[in-house]
């Protein structure tokens, strides 16, 4: 397990934004269950950040697979390279073989079970805590079901019908005699987060001194009204993402490029992203995710030796099309690295020429690095490239100290203006307001009278690439035209991956639903 560097004296950007008072080797042990713990002296109480911190270090320490089985189907990206499970899934051909699909089970949820011991661990430093220290419990709790909650409701994403975890107890899946549904998971996340915001700070998360871009009220609303939009309960998404806007904390980042960058770490535009550092350092101890899956697999950059990425991501022709034709720049910019058979593929494939294709069409970015890609992939995603002249000195792996953004307020805003078009309402601002505020920052016309055609494609244009949101979209939507592109056909019952093999020999409920 990565760890999280601890300095007793100062305050460090690390690993989860956190400031860790203190020093424990608990830390560096694995989170199976409350015994873990066994030597711990939980009359210290304020040992009981640690808790918290173990549950923070062990959601943000995904796996370079994990996000991809999240996010490679829909029609902004491509799964490319050598990994044909994820192609395969990437078709809707889903096989119960592929290692992706059972890593993201066994990972995610032993991550939700160790939240729930995080969370058992704090309740019994609780017992010895003054008034004081049971309301910071009360808090770290709360901060820690918000976590799970990203875990469970991306799971369910994924697999729709998924179990729900109540504590650290294994033995509860001893005898299990069904499987809430997709719906169930969704309303039980939303329930979750009533019971959470309430102790939770009302800051923007990167208002926070004790852990800098920490979860506060406003991850939990978010989280709310993702929920409930999986749900088409859109009178709630529209109450909790204009609670959002109503509290004026969140701005968008001005530099849309930027915002995926080193400059839009912990921008007043995040509220929840997983967070990694170098520690300012060009070597020595770090915290990282792996991005080398998003990034091309040959390239000539502007920093000698700095790695090149594996191929395995690619932004679709149609998406890349689409963006053209409206006439986007700062966000296509932001979202392709190009390589230059890439852009021959689009001019022998689409209306567009050299000499009609915008200038930023270019294999080289405008920090100086060159794709020079001409198998696997032939387009990156700029939304997980960090250039290399922001890598700290010393440091050469891809992406290194890049954080990944999880929830914005760009698509608070997008939310809240499809949950009016869709029936619900609210007064804090209009349809046509949220979508031109996004549409401002990416030099866009405004827009009046919005309908839900255009929030789609505002949402297609703005969150391409992160995290699934476009195939969720128009899974929710039943727009599965828009899913069947580029020899792929998608039917409704193509909208969840299939359990894989080890889950449904250990679990047999699970082949039941399978079939």
């Amino acid at each position: 397990m990565k760890y999280i560097k601890v300095n007793k004296l100062t305050v460090l950007l690390a690993f989860l934004g956190t400031v860790l008072i203190g020093c424990s080797d608990d830390l560096d042990q694995p989170e199976l269950n409350n015994n873990f713990a066994g030597g711990t002296d939980f009359s210290q109480t304020d040992d009981m950040i640690l808790s918290l911190i173990g549950v923070y270090q062990s959601v943000a320490d995904r796996g370079w697979e994990q996000p991809l089985v999240v996010a490679t189907r829909g029609d902004d990206v491509n799964a490319a390279g050598d990994q044909q499970g994820l192609k395969n899934q990437d078709r809707y051909v889903y096989d119960n073989s592929f290692f992706g699909s059972r890593t993201l089970w066994e990972t995610y949820y032993g991550d939700i079970i160790g939240a729930h011991t995080g969370m058992e661990q704090i309740e019994r430093y609780m017992e010895f805590a003054d008034d004081e220290g049971i309301a910071l419990g009360n808090q770290y709790i709360a901060e820690a079901k918000v976590l799970r909650a990203i875990l469970l409701f991306q799971l369910s994403q994924v697999y729709g019908s998924v179990f729900i975890p109540t504590s650290s107890n294994l033995n509860d899946f001893a005898d299990v005699t069904s499987v809430p549904s997709k719906d169930e998971v969704m309303q039980h996340i939303s329930d979750q987060m009533d019971e959470a915001i309430p102790f939770l700070l009302d800051l923007r998360p990167n208002e926070r001194t004790d852990l800098p871009g920490g979860v506060t009220k406003y991850t939990a609303l978010m989280i709310k009204a993702e929920a409930n939009q999986e749900l088409e309960n859109y009178q709630a998404v529209a109450d909790a993402t204009g609670e959002i806007i109503a509290s004026g904390k969140f701005s968008l980042f001005p530099d849309y490029y930027e915002l995926f960058k080193t400059p839009g770490k912990l921008s007043d535009e995040n509220l929840f992203e997983f967070q990694y550092s170098d520690f300012g350092n060009g070597e020595g101890d770090r915290v990282s995710h792996l991005y080398a899956p998003y990034g091309p697999n040959s390239w000539n950059p502007a920093v000698d030796g700095s790695s090149n990425g594996w191929g395995f991501f690619e932004p679709s022709l149609k998406f890349i099309e689409f963006m053209l034709d409206r006439g986007e720049t700062d966000r296509l910019e932001t979202s392709v690295f190009f390589s230059q058979k890439g852009i021959d593929s689009l001019i022998a494939t689409t209306p567009y020429t050299a000499e009609t294709l915008p200038s930023f069409v270019s294999p080289v970015t405008r920090d100086g690095d060159e794709n020079t890609s001409t198998v696997r992939s032939i387009f990156s995603s700029g939304k997980h490239y960090l250039p290399t002249n922001q890598l700290i000195p010393g440091r050469t792996e891809y992406g290194s100290n890049k954080n990944n953004i999880v929830f914005r307020y760009s698509e608070t805003l997008l939310m809240y203006a499809e949950a009016l078009v869709q029936g619900a309402n609210n007064s804090v601002m209009t349809a046509d307001e949220a979508v031109n505020q996004v549409r401002a920052r990416a030099n866009m016309a405004p827009l009046s009278g919005v309908t839900l055609d255009q929030i789609v494609d505002e949402k297609y244009a703005e969150l391409s690439m992160e995290w699934g949101k476009r195939f969720f979209d128009m899974v929710r939507l039943g727009r599965y035209d828009e899913l069947s592109f580029d020899g792929r056909t998608f039917t409704e019952d193509k909208a969840f991956v299939t359990y894989h093999q080890d889950q449904i020999d250990e679990f047999p409920i699970l082949g039941e639903i399978a079939n």
